[in-house]
């Protein structure tokens, strides 16, 4: 099974040093990244301000990985259209960021990109049932969206676990995404729930060796 072998890791350029970022995802790449995670803040929806899609565009030269944008912003009908272009491949909205979250995935689809749906830690997973048909990536935020470096929330964990049941009822090959509080602590219980993409930032980004944070989020081979 994908979440007791080898899940995804996404290194959330967050946790980068911005004076050099082309060069961090260089590193992250060479370092064995999945995907790369692009974190973009409105100071609006949450408190704190990121970057937009000319930060996309500009990485989107140094490699051929996937893109996954968390849109923490609202609202956001207005800006899928210009990370979809900047060269978004994933992207991915919140539940909570306004009612009409059916047409936004559609207009994400329609756009070229792989539409994603996050939850916040006070969001049930019912809230997207009626959603699960449209998307190709759920993210689970393990802590309050808006800054790097939070402690992981365990309540979580029993959220994993149903929306996974949830996925394997659906018979569609969805990711399960985990963000928040990401280290070789947490890893481990996130994926025993049913994650299979782990995201991290100052896990990775706060290391001397890149290779050897990203492998560190791996499950240890039996035997």
């Amino acid at each position: 099974m994908t979440t007791a072998t080898r899940p995804l890791i996404a290194p959330s350029i967050l946790a980068a040093d911005f004076a050099r970022l082309g060069e961090e995802v260089d590193a992250i790449v060479q370092a064995g990244a999945d995907w790369i995670h692009l974190d973009v803040m409105d100071g609006h929806f949450v408190p704190n301000i990121s970057f937009g899609p000319q930060i996309v565009k500009a990485l989107r030269p140094r490699t051929k990985l996937p893109f996954d944008v968390h849109l923490m912003i609202e609202p956001v009908d207005p800006y899928l259209e210009a990370f979809a272009k900047a060269g978004a491949d994933h992207i991915l909205i919140h539940i909570e960021a306004g009612p009409h979250a059916h047409r936004s995935l559609q207009q994400i689809r329609a756009l070229g990109a792989k539409p994603g749906i996050v939850l916040c830690p006070a969001t049930p997973p019912e809230a997207i049932s009626e959603i699960m048909d449209m998307v190709d990536v759920i993210l689970v935020m393990t802590v309050n969206p808006g800054f790097g470096g939070q402690k992981f929330l365990a309540s979580q964990l029993p959220k994993i676990s149903r929306l996974r049941d949830m996925i394997t009822k659906s018979g569609r090959d969805i990711r399960l995404a985990v963000d928040g509080g990401i280290d070789p602590t947490t890893a481990p219980q996130a994926t025993a729930a049913g994650a299979d993409v782990l995201i991290a930032g100052s896990a990775i980004y706060a290391q001397p060796d890149y290779k050897a944070a990203i492998e560190a989020l791996r499950p240890t081979p039996a035997g």
